[in-house]
């Protein structure tokens, strides 16, 4: 089984073509892991591509993230699809989706 690298990533609420999409290296989250993520699984189908567990991933994503303390500016809803844009503009049927929120830049200590 081949992976594909898709062409086009969501990043901070838009497509950028994937080599754009960078964290800075000061960032929290890469000096303190200050981050979540949900792995979710797109599935070809008779109806075409299909997300599993859909809003459940979402809604445990953006709970993750509350626990966390840190804030996620997209509803569950955006979130959602802003996941479904990533599978159309991508062209994929069946995919592994890595969701990640991260504390991008805060007060170190």
């Amino acid at each position: 089984m081949t992976t594909k690298k898709a062409d086009y990533i969501w990043f901070n609420g838009e497509m950028v073509p994937w080599g754009e999409a960078k964290v800075h290296v000061m960032s929290h989250a890469l000096h303190y892991g200050t981050s979540v993520f949900e792995g979710i699984r797109c599935y070809d189908s008779h109806k075409g591509p299909v997300v599993f567990r859909h809003r459940e991933h979402m809604q445990r994503l953006h709970d993750s993230a509350k626990i966390y303390r840190f804030p996620v500016s997209q509803s569950v809803d955006e979130l959602m699809e802003a996941c479904r844009e990533v599978i159309r503009t991508n062209n994929l049927t069946s995919a592994y989706i890595r969701r990640w929120c991260l504390l991008a830049m805060s007060a170190w200590g």
